[in-house]
């Protein structure tokens, strides 16, 4: 059964009807993310991911970051890729990249389209950045490279990306740090954090996302 946007509660022995989409919005504006963790799983799902999206276009960092969060647990943006790559080593990476794509561009959300609609877009086109630098051998500019390559770029080299990067709560920061910064591969930063490589690969992409939506990386 599908959770309910609204429940039933008694107040002064009347039944009213609380709306758990409001109590969201406003946790997600006060930036209490346990609060709103806890919260987003009394709201359906596609208004769920409406409100983060609505949110997160209207400046909050939270908001994208449970965004992203959502689509990456549900294997949305995966299955969406996967269906379209004949390649499965690439599959990983066109994923970071929408996610990054998902963040950078979340102002550009209007509310005119479902969010799995709006992020579908997305990930083709990112699907389609890919196959195009499949199809050529020539030297990639910066301007050739993905979301996620840029943003990996930007953080070794932009002050204001590392001021971002410092910002991401330890869970993301440090993962990020160790790829983009020092340059690790993805067995050795799980060996050294004591994590598995899918959750790694996970966190870096959560952690890229955020950045993006930090810096305002487009899509």
């Amino acid at each position: 059964m599908r959770p309910c946007t609204r429940g039933a509660l008694t107040v002064g022995g009347r039944v009213t009807e609380h709306d758990h989409a409001a109590d969201l919005r406003r946790a997600l504006r006060a930036g209490d993310g346990l609060a709103a963790r806890h919260l987003r799983e009394g709201v359906d799902p596609d208004e769920r991911w409406a409100v983060l999206a609505q949110e997160g276009a209207s400046g909050s960092v939270l908001a994208v970051e449970l965004l992203v969060e959502e689509l990456d647990r549900s294997g949305t943006v995966r299955r969406l890729v996967r269906r379209s790559l004949l390649d499965e080593s690439a599959v990983d990476d066109v994923v970071q990249d929408t996610f990054v794509s998902v963040a950078g561009s979340i102002g550009q959300f209007g509310g005119d389209a479902k969010v799995t609609t709006w992020v579908h877009r997305i990930a083709q086109r990112r699907v389609v950045d890919h196959l195009r630098r499949q199809r050529t051998t020539a030297e990639l500019t910066d301007s050739d490279l993905g979301p996620s390559a840029r943003i990996s770029s930007m953080i070794a080299a932009r002050v204001t990306v590392r001021d971002a990067v410092e910002r991401l709560p330890e869970l993301y920061r440090e993962p990020v740090l160790l790829r983009d910064l020092a340059g690790l591969d993805y067995a050795t930063i799980a060996e050294r954090l004591g994590r598995s490589v899918g959750t790694v690969k996970s966190q870096i992409a959560r952690g890229r996302a955020m950045v993006a939506a930090l810096v305002g990386e487009p899509g």
